[in-house]
């Protein structure tokens, strides 16, 4: 491909990438903690809509480049892979968490709504992978219905928070939602240190989705594999960051909700890919190696909705050992299914 990155070229785009996006997350974990107190809007919330959206600004622009070069498996697999890596991130973050299992501590309604919504919408790009051949132009209409939905979740959420209907029971290990950070600085200027965060964040997608196409064609790895490990594992660093910075801040449910909720917005970049890939739709490009990833994650954000309902005391309950079980399954499977 005209204008790939060698291979050198593209580790080093990658290692600087890590480097910014480590100081990039560290700030944002804080500056989306004082934004939730100040707003309002409770950590939970604030979570899935401040940090999920912003953290997921990488992997936007990675996917996007990578539609845009024609390779419609690493596209589609770069929002697919972002779900599933960053829900290996708690699992991670239960290391870290010794006083009892993340899942359980940080319990709330809106991250059960949110992961219940999660695999419902990973269902969607299945169904449009059985009729690759519907199409509106080049775009599948299945990929239109995916930000409906999303849109409709939020409202959901929103409703879940003023009018709730079912609560998680308090124990001795529940973390309260609502002792959130003091603010300590006057809220446009929050406000424009989340939007610098923001911007760095999209624009080392754009290089971390270059260096991803480098490496797949310098090494001859398959390029789904690679976007689905590789490229998602560094584009997700600010999703693993801020969990970690929000959990030892004691910010459970901002931490959780970050995660779960920047899952349910990564899934809009599958109709993000669809549109950016103009060689007809996205999914009847896609290999069948596709299909076992999206199955894969999915079976992975069913795990971590029962986890959050079953609330494990034990540090490391069972869909901490689960997960990352299924996701390395998935990889290989995905290795054979080519």
């Amino acid at each position: 491909m005209d204008g790939t990155w060698g291979l050198w070229q593209s580790a080093v785009a990658l290692t600087a990438s890590i480097v910014v996006l480590w100081f990039a997350g560290t700030r944002l974990a804080r500056t989306a903690d004082e934004l939730a107190g100040r707003t309002g809007m409770g950590r939970a919330i604030a979570g899935a809509v401040f940090l999920g959206a912003v953290t997921s600004l990488t992997g936007i622009i990675t996917t996007i480049t990578g539609a845009l070069a024609g390779d419609a498996g690493f596209a589609l697999a770069n929002p697919v892979g972002g779900v599933a890596i960053q829900t290996v991130w708690l699992a991670v973050a239960d290391l870290l968490y010794r006083r009892a299992n993340l899942e359980h501590a940080a319990a709330s309604l809106e991250n059960l709504g949110q992961s219940l919504t999660l695999v419902a919408l990973l269902t969607i790009p299945v169904i449009a992978y059985a009729t690759p051949t519907l199409s509106w132009g080049w775009i599948h209409p299945l990929s239109l219905l995916i930000p409906v939905i999303y849109v409709y979740s939020l409202f959901l959420l929103r409703r879940m928070r003023a009018d709730e209907m079912w609560s998680p029971r308090r124990t001795s290990q529940t973390v309260d939602d609502d002792d959130t950070t003091q603010p300590t600085t006057s809220l446009p200027r929050l406000w424009v240190t989340f939007a610098g965060l923001a911007l760095v964040t999209a624009g080392t997608g754009w290089v971390i989705g270059r260096a991803g196409l480098g490496v797949a064609a310098a090494t001859g790895w398959p390029s789904d594999v690679t976007g689905f490990t590789v490229t998602t594992a560094i584009s997700s660093l600010p999703e693993l960051i801020t969990l970690i910075a929000a959990v030892r801040m004691g910010a459970l449910t901002l931490g959780v909700g970050n995660i779960i909720g920047g899952n349910v917005f990564d899934t809009l970049m599958i109709s993000i890919a669809d549109v950016s890939y103009r060689d007809g739709t996205i999914y009847e490009a896609a290999g069948p190696s596709s299909l076992v990833l999206l199955a894969g994650t999915a079976f992975m954000s069913a795990v971590l909705a029962i986890g959050l309902l079953v609330r494990d005391r034990r540090g490391i309950g069972f869909e901490g050992v689960t997960i990352p079980g299924v996701y390395l399954g998935t990889i290989g499977l995905a290795i054979v299914a080519r």
